[in-house]
């Protein structure tokens, strides 16, 4: 896929929107890269880009139960060394549970497929919880819609951005 044309994917150009309309560093959004292959891992994101994998800000959508018949989803920006701890969110959020979304629901919540997902840019404002860990860093990477494109930010700047809560979620 081309800078050119993925750069005007509509998934990304929302992302770049959203960046801007909350805040986010310009010199860092215009620091968006398209990459040549698909990026859909932690460990595949952190080599095309040469950084450490906990530098890269996983953004994991689970389905947060608040009853038997009720759930919402729920974006979790997690460090790309660990792995979430769902029954620890669960508690911390008073939900009855924590569960891995399909891919139908992602795509539904989102407007974004798995490996793509990034922190904004969504069809509505997603409740979210930035993983402290990130913090440890000066720069992190997250993806920019769509599974080739990524862009750097900061902990600070993830939780603005996306309103998003300050969590230990490992």
């Amino acid at each position: 896929m081309s800078q050119e044309r993925a750069a005007t994917h509509r998934n990304v150009d929302l992302v770049v929107a959203a960046l801007t309309a909350g805040g986010a560093d310009p010199a860092r959004v215009a620091r968006l890269q398209v990459l040549p292959d698909a990026v859909t891992t932690a460990a595949a994101a952190a080599a095309a880009l040469g950084v450490e994998v906990g530098q890269i800000a996983n953004s994991l959508v689970f389905e947060l139960v608040l009853a038997e018949d009720r759930a919402e989803p729920l974006l979790v920006l997690t460090s790309g060394a660990h792995r979430v701890d769902t029954a620890k969110v669960a508690a911390l959020l008073g939900a009855q549970r924590v569960r891995r979304a399909s891919p139908e629901f992602v795509r539904e919540s989102t407007g974004q497929v798995i490996g793509g997902v990034a922190p904004v840019g969504h069809l509505a404002p997603l409740r979210t919880l930035v993983d402290r860990a990130l913090a440890a860093y000066d720069e992190v990477w997250a993806a920019g819609g769509i599974a080739h494109a990524v862009f750097p930010s900061t902990f600070t700047e993830l939780v603005t951005v996306t309103g998003g809560e300050p969590a230990d979620v490992a």
